[in-house]
């Protein structure tokens, strides 16, 4: 966790003493801890911009009156939700008052991830279906290939390019998407798949050996072979809820048990400590 703590650090204070010693506390328990002078702030907006520039998720202070009075009208919050139909009017992108079905493909713009291999398709889909979205979100890893998928992506019906966002923010928009998408040529273990998984939501993954060895076709994810079975498979996941939420219960089952943090965490927690 990334905190702010505001406290009274004039030398020499009570305040200062006890402020730095908690900071150690959180800062030997892996946190990130930003000791900082209230004195330094003047208003609350003063410490909101920061709060919202330093993406700091919380902030702590020891004097409630010195403290306090700049927390006043300050709100933090993670992005809980994701407003895909504001963000699309935002970004320039015609979409009606309904509610679209956005199909996200998160990804770093280079030939593996193949994100052009599903736009054609996905492009005459869109003609039969207004309602579906097809939002490529990732860095420009390979600068010619991202000029590649620039101009391809212009030239289709209801396929969009998105600049990388924090990953709050990413996983706020992934969380708020019908379904998160894959079409990597090859793969090692997607955190992006595992990920989405363990937000809740539907995974279409590229029939590859990478994704199938943590995706089972119609238990926790759906595997296309090629765009037209892409198609095929996302237009069963609209009709039938019961596959949907099928799917989500299992797959988020899944990371539980096989890729739960909590475990990951014990497990290196264990092995560092043999080596001492």
């Amino acid at each position: 966790m990334k905190l702010l703590f505001l406290a009274c650090l004039s030398p020499p204070t009570g305040n200062r003493t006890t402020a730095q010693r908690i900071s150690e506390y959180i800062q030997s328990c892996d946190h990130v801890c930003a000791l900082r002078d209230i004195a330094d702030f003047k208003s609350s907006s003063q410490v909101s911009d920061l709060i919202s520039e330093e993406k700091f998720e919380a902030v702590l202070i020891i004097h409630l009156y010195k403290g306090g009075r700049l927390l006043l009208g300050v709100v933090t919050k993670p992005c809980e939700k994701f407003d895909w139909i504001e963000f699309l009017q935002n970004s320039g992108i015609q979409c009606k008052n309904i509610d679209p079905y956005i199909f996200l493909l998160v990804c770093g713009l280079r030939q593996v991830k193949d994100p052009l291999f599903l736009v054609d398709a996905f492009s005459a889909w869109r003609n039969e279906e207004p309602r579906v979205y097809l939002i490529i979100i990732g860095p420009e890893v390979d600068t010619a290939f991202t000029q590649q998928v620039k101009a391809k992506v212009k030239g289709a019906r209801g396929v969009y390019l998105v600049s990388e966002k924090p990953q709050e923010e990413l996983h706020a928009a992934m969380r708020d998407s019908f379904a998160v998408v894959n079409s990597s040529i090859s793969e090692g273990m997607s955190s992006t798949i595992l990920e989405a998984m363990d937000l809740n939501v539907p995974v279409l993954a590229r029939n590859i050996p990478g994704n199938r060895a943590i995706v089972k076709h119609e238990n926790t994810g759906l595997l296309f072979f090629d765009p037209s079975e892409f198609v095929e498979f996302s237009k069963r996941l609209i009709s039938d809820t019961c596959l949907k939420e099928s799917i989500v219960t299992q797959a988020k089952k899944y990371v539980a048990e096989h890729h739960s943090w909590n475990t990951e965490r014990e497990t290196y927690r264990r092995l560092t400590a043999k080596l001492l």
